[in-house]
């Protein structure tokens, strides 16, 4: 099979996932190939459209050619099981967002962790994020979780409609920090209270799922906001946020974090930064 990197056209690539019309990563990936002189294709795949379930949809994508694949809400879980995973930190993690067709077996990665590493620090710097509440323990939710390890955080609430979920990432989590405090409410406004910063890591505010998880009332007193979702960017909870007063971070600054780490996954080549967020940023919503 070849593994599309030494094609004469570019890179084959595509995104797995439901409900991906709008989604940007084309785009994202075809502007940095431009800058490395690469055409890059970049399929957008939906089981559901295509009459095929996941691993059907995987696996036609390791025979026809696909140099790598991103996968999104809801297979991000259920994608580990058919990749190998080598770093320690995503297996903790349970859900990849970026597959590579190499060798015999795919080879699954995480970069919505580095990614919203990198989306936090580009807003807050070195600032603590203090104790946070996250609502959604889905796929991209484990990712933040361990990025919020990663950053240091000492206090983490858990809220979500299927605690069994919030229980095994908070498992997850003390295996790899001890140290943290971790606890699993049921009522997000209750968890709400004295936290420093809040999370949405579920589909409410995307496109065909408008609402929020959190009424502007328990944002008093917090500091900053963070939402997974990126379309639309401005979604009802950060507005509510931004009303509040507190500082935003928002599910684009995560998008295009992970693009770029999946990119260099993808290629293997350099990307820069300030120019592919510039034309992402002028193109608005046209790309």
């Amino acid at each position: 099979m070849s593994n599309g990197s030494d094609a004469p056209d570019g890179l084959k690539l595509g995104l797995i996932g439901d409900n991906i019309a709008r989604s940007r990563s084309p785009m994202l990936h075809r502007l940095a190939g431009e800058q490395n002189g690469i055409a890059v294709r970049y399929d957008r795949l939906v089981p559901i459209d295509l009459g095929l379930r996941f691993e059907e949809v995987f696996d036609r994508c390791t025979q026809e050619g696909y140099r790598g694949i991103n996968v999104t809400y809801p297979y991000k879980e259920h994608a580990t099981r058919f990749v190998r995973v080598n770093n320690p930190l995503v297996r903790a993690i349970g859900a990849v967002n970026t597959v590579i067709f190499e060798g015999d077996t795919p080879q699954g990665h995480n970069t919505d962790y580095s990614g919203f590493m990198s989306a936090y620090n580009m807003v807050r710097g070195s600032s603590a994020t203090g104790s946070v509440l996250m609502i959604g323990t889905g796929g991209v939710g484990r990712a933040v979780a361990f990025g919020l390890v990663g950053l240091g955080a000492l206090e983490l609430r858990l809220v979500d409609r299927e605690p069994a979920k919030a229980e095994a990432l908070a498992d997850a989590l003390q295996a790899a920090a001890p140290d943290m405090d971790i606890s699993i409410w049921i009522n997000s406004e209750k968890a709400a209270e004295g936290v420093t910063g809040l999370i949405n890591c579920t589909p409410v505010g995307m496109v065909g799922h408008e609402g929020t998880p959190l009424p502007r009332q328990a944002m008093r007193g917090a500091e900053w906001a963070f939402d997974a979702v990126y379309t639309p960017t401005d979604t009802q909870f950060l507005k509510d946020a931004a009303a509040a007063g507190l500082s935003i971070i928002s599910g684009w600054e995560l998008f295009f974090y992970q693009g770029v780490h999946a990119w260099k996954h993808f290629s293997g080549l350099p990307v820069d930064e300030a120019g592919l967020r510039q034309r992402l940023l002028d193109m608005g919503e046209t790309g």
